[in-house]
């Protein structure tokens, strides 16, 4: 039977009037996405068609009237900051002060329909890069100013719980925006992409520490913002009245009007010479209608670009990662690795990071994220098939580490492929790795891909972490370390020689199995137990055989041998750096090999160092060893105490622990490798506060590992470095050489400037 009518103004009657309308105006998005003239954005696909007769009746125009159909894009990335969700809101509510402002007519669940503008895309007939006219950037400076008439925040729609309540605070609007990006772009996203970006060496707090970073700024009355005025949401009118009309308000915004100006300036891809002209017309129009929002301009606009470029980062390089999933080949690897340079090099300073890859190197990493894609277009296999199949990456084995049982050829090439789809708390980026840690199918244990980061490493390297590791498995000895399981390069299959050629190795994972949990190091300090775990694994050193993986090892004059690979990594340090250590008191290279040629230590029997036992290569274990030892890729063979006092000069070492270290060592190894310790710990001490001086120093200048955390820590107490190895030298720092300037002395030298 049929369900009776529904009467007329009752609630029934209008929920099915609504139902109607929708029914009517979706029905229309339908033909428009079928017959309209579409133009692609990165957020709503827009088409252009005339009414229909229902459609028209509906809306209260006339049959045939263009409008633009706005379609809400499915599964696009979250990569803006929305200030408000509804265009149609924020268009409702400055349609009655700005003029040509486009009308929403009608809006249902995921698309809009607006007026149409006449014109054409100003990207159309002038293209990014290019000079803009003088009349079009007066014209444009126009349209920025005329929205700063929208003063009131009342008209608008509510605005988010985060923003200032002082509408007057330019410091606490930026600061709003830097978290907005955080929450809205970089949270949303870091599941998929947190690799990425951590492979690339971005951290996982840049935009958190950057709103903290934000300087007090002149204060500028707040105003209604466009927040996208680009070259494509310019429509240059047929009539020239007006000349320009801004279109696409969905990243509108209510705060500092010179936000504004900064993304316009950025968005707008000016050439560089043309960027003063458009400061220029923007502060002549805005002082006409609202002259205190030119305070402090000169100062505080580049506050807001570098903002701009720094959050740019996260859309171009998750857009650029994406746009391989739909074209892989070389070209598009080719392009996406070019937009991912531009976009790192552009928020490098913002950002503060510490080092952004080469070309080549983002690359590769790029190249390894599309190949984990599942069901990419590097991914292959029957239907219902989920293990790696990924045709892009090959390998060749390197012979010298043959295939292990626990982890045989093909789990190899499973974890190539699976590589680049660690998230981010499994990929672990130090002063010379990228490590990620993953679950191959099939291997009941965790393993690391590690490969070797591009850049600058002043420590030298004396033997093969793989020859020192394997050493280790084979003598049988207790110390807990990771097995090698595999050797090699990998490659990228008809990519050319440029994705060839990326070393890896393949170690057993030592951190803690709990995929939500991450390694836990002794940052603060050994305990007791541990640092009785680490003096049994010391002593338990001595006893692998050096002899087969360093045959020529000198037994004699360790200490000789030690000052002079010092002297010669002062000397290969770049001028800048030499320059600013002799500024701050520091010797040259031949005053450093008559100092430390004063010192004489005894001879102990050489064994086998780990030779980095900072608190990062230290992983806390749940059985009697109490320490996972990892990262051998600095292990030498030399005086066993060196190993000891290097590790406590990298790690904070109370006394009564120190003790506790000392008179265990003495107790545990045969007298040979212990003679006289106590005269000379000091001596190897003092050569590594010396050490520890010149490579800070020249991080400091160079910029080289700044993200690694064990650098940080070393940087942060640098002031009592240089003190105390211009004490241990002997040396008094001259008096113009305040440590506390270091930072600043070193961007001067970057910066071109003369000390």
């Amino acid at each position: 039977m049929d369900a009776p009518p529904v009467p007329r103004g009752t609630a029934g009657g209008r929920a099915g009037r609504a139902a109607g309308r929708q029914g009517v105006l979706r029905a229309f998005v339908e033909h428009a996405t079928r017959t309209g003239q579409a133009s692609r954005g990165f957020h709503n696909q827009n088409y252009v068609l005339p009414l229909t007769e229902p459609v028209a009746q509906l809306l209260g125009r006339d049959p045939g009237t263009v409008v633009t159909v706005r379609v809400r894009r499915r599964g696009a990335l979250p990569v803006v900051i929305r200030t408000w969700q509804n265009e149609a809101e924020i268009l409702r509510a400055v349609r009655g002060v700005l003029r040509n402002v486009p009308e929403c007519l009608a809006e249902g669940d995921g698309f809009a329909v607006h007026s149409y503008v006449e014109g054409v895309p100003l990207s159309s007939v002038c293209g990014n890069g290019r000079p803009v006219d003088g009349l079009l950037t007066r014209a444009l400076a126009g349209l920025l100013a005329e929205s700063a008439q929208v003063r009131s925040s009342a008209a608008l729609p509510p605005l988010p719980a985060l923003w200032p309540r002082n509408f007057t605070d330019s410091q606490g609007f930026l600061q709003a925006l830097a978290r907005m990006a955080d929450v809205q772009i970089r949270q949303p996203n870091w599941a998929c992409f947190g690799g990425l970006f951590t492979a690339l060496g971005v951290p996982e707090d840049a935009l958190v520490r950057l709103a903290e970073r934000v300087p007090t700024m002149s204060r500028r009355p707040y105003s209604l913002l466009h927040a996208d005025l680009h070259r494509d949401n310019l429509i240059m009118s047929y009539g020239g009245d007006p000349p320009l009309i801004c279109v696409d308000w969905e990243l509108a915004s209510y705060g500092d009007p010179l936000h504004d100006l900064a993304t316009h300036l950025v968005r707008m891809h000016y050439p560089d010479h043309q960027w003063d002209e458009v400061v220029e017309a923007w502060v002549c129009a805005m002082r006409e209608v609202r002259p205190e929002a030119v305070n402090g301009v000169a100062r505080d606009l580049r506050h807001y670009v570098a903002f701009e470029r720094a959050q740019s980062v996260y859309p171009d390089v998750m857009r650029a990662a994406r746009s391989l999933e739909e074209s892989f080949d070389r070209t598009s690897l080719d392009e996406a690795t070019a937009w991912v340079c531009r976009a790192l090099e552009a928020g490098a300073e913002p950002l503060r990071l510490a080092q952004v890859p080469g070309e080549r190197e983002i690359g590769r990493i790029l190249l390894r994220w599309a190949s984990a894609r599942p069901g990419g277009p590097v991914w292959h296999g029957g239907a219902g098939r989920r293990g790696p199949a990924g045709r892009a990456i090959d390998w060749k084995p390197d012979r010298r580490v043959r295939e292990h049982p626990d982890f045989p050829h093909t789990a190899v090439h499973d974890a190539l492929v699976l590589e680049g789809a660690a998230p981010a708390d499994r990929v672990f980026k130090g002063t010379a790795h990228l490590n990620s840690v993953l679950w191959v199918p099939g291997t009941p244990f965790p393993v690391v891909v590690r490969r070797k980061v591009a850049g600058v490493r002043r420590e030298r390297s004396f033997l093969s972490e793989h020859a020192v590791l394997g050493a280790i498995e084979r003598s049988g000895v207790p110390v807990a370390a990771p097995r090698v399981l595999a050797l090699g390069e990998s490659h990228a299959r008809d990519l050319g020689h440029t994705y060839s050629g990326d070393r890896f190795a393949i170690h057993t994972y030592e951190g803690p199995r709990d995929p939500g949990s991450k390694p836990d190091h002794p940052v603060n300090g050994l305990l007791p137990h541990e640092a009785d775990g680490l003096v049994d694994q010391l002593a338990a050193l001595t006893e692998v055989d050096y002899i087969q993986i360093d045959p020529v090892a000198d037994r004699l004059g360790f200490y000789g041998w030690l000052s002079e690979q010092l002297v010669a990594l002062v000397a290969a340090l770049p001028k800048e750096s030499q320059q600013l250590a002799r500024f701050l008191g520091l010797p040259d290279t031949v005053r450093l090999r008559e100092i430390l040629a004063r010192h004489r230590v005894a001879h102990r029997t050489p064994a086998l160092l780990h030779g980095d036992l900072n608190p990062w290569n230290l992983v806390r274990r749940d059985d009697g060893r109490a320490l996972t030892l990892i990262d051998w890729e600095m292990a030498l063979v030399g005086d066993p105490l060196y190993d000891l006092v290097r590790h406590m000069h990298l790690t904070p070492t109370r006394p009564e622990i120190r003790d506790r270290m000392f008179r265990r060592w003495e107790s545990r190894l045969p007298a040979e490798y212990t003679r006289e310790w106590a005269r000379d710990w000091r001596v190897y001490r003092s050569i590594e506060i010396v050490r520890s001086a010149y490579i800070d120093l020249d991080r400091l200048v160079t910029g080289v590992s700044l993200d690694a955390p064990n650098v940080r820590r070393a940087l942060d107490s640098y002031a009592m470095t240089l003190a105390a190895a211009t004490g241990s030298l002997g040396l008094t720092a001259p008096r113009r050489a305040n440590p506390y300037l270091a930072r600043a002395l070193a961007w001067l030298i970057r910066s071109g400037g003369a000390v």
